[in-house]
């Protein structure tokens, strides 16, 4: 299958790296102090290519794809686990000279912000961390709203058959679901995250990084606890309109880290940075 022109330059801006023993596509642009993004499933990095020219009048930005998703390696063999992504993210940014950065993570990526939190707590992180921001993610799992689709997904009897049977029509359908407004996921928008997802075989990953709703529960106590006594500036910043991860999850954040705040995005669902990228990166931005 041939690349949108959207995935095609968005690739030309970025680079493949070797890290880990994996290929791993990174992306830096802008300058000043470094700001860190984290995609989330099952989607790219390139969710947030209309929010990053308003983020990088701030900040050096750098983003990569998850093993297993966009346009990096999406080995059949691999643990999937949040502590191996927490690895990659780690050794793409000591590559890329990053020692000290803000961080915003969505969805998927939240659980590796607060496993990078879990670390910083234990002095095990090599950076230094500048603020904490979560965007519609459900680290808080037990009162996340998954989806029929997720549900099959993570299943090991259904989940492997879900892979084999997923297409574009149904992906659409199941991204337009999650949005405040259906119309705000164009075409075009669609066919470069269906393409970003389905490259390199990568629907035939989504049962493996699937399981990650099974970590969210067995490292709850490692992961909200960090959160729970977190020391650093801490950013709430939630689609309200989110289905899957629904409001209560934002409000409940808000409401145990430190002194964090919380902004809502009230017409939005999941994907805000897709649905709106300028007034999502004008709220991330304003919080610094």
């Amino acid at each position: 299958m041939s690349m949108t022109h959207g995935l095609t330059a968005w690739r030309a801006r970025g680079r493949m790296m070797e890290v880990a023993g994996r290929r791993v596509f990174a992306l830096a642009e802008g300058s000043g102090e470094t700001l860190v993004v984290l995609h989330g499933f099952p989607t790219s990095s390139h969710d947030f290519d209309e929010a990053l020219p308003i983020l990088r009048e701030r900040f050096r930005v750098v983003l990569h794809d998850h093993p297993g998703f966009g346009l990096s390696e999406k080995p059949e063999r691999y643990s999937y686990s949040f502590f191996e992504q927490t690895d990659v993210a780690l050794g793409v940014w000591k590559q890329l000279g990053v020692e000290r950065a803000h961080v915003i993570a969505h969805d998927y990526g939240t659980s590796i912000a607060t496993e990078l939190v879990a670390r910083r707590e234990r002095g095990l992180l090599p950076i230094e961390l500048a603020s904490v921001t979560l965007c519609n993610g459900s680290v808080h799992v037990e009162l996340s709203q998954l989806t029929t689709i997720q549900k099959l997904l993570v299943n090991r009897f259904t989940g492997p058959a879900m892979q084999r049977l997923g297409n574009r029509r149904i992906f659409a359908r199941q991204m337009r679901a999650i949005v405040g407004n259906p119309q705000s996921l164009s075409d075009d928008r669609i066919d470069c995250m269906w393409q970003a997802l389905d490259h390199d075989d990568g629907r035939l990953r989504t049962h493996a990084i699937s399981q990650y709703q099974g970590e969210r529960r067995r490292f709850w106590d490692r992961w909200i606890g960090a959160l729970t006594r977190l020391d650093l500036p801490a950013h709430i910043l939630w689609g309200r309109r989110d289905p899957v991860a629904v409001p209560a999850i934002a409000e409940t954040l808000a409401s145990e880290i430190p002194n964090a705040r919380l902004t809502w995005l009230e017409d939005l669902g999941h994907y805000p940075m897709v649905e709106a990228p300028e007034r999502w990166a004008r709220a991330a931005l304003g919080f610094y």
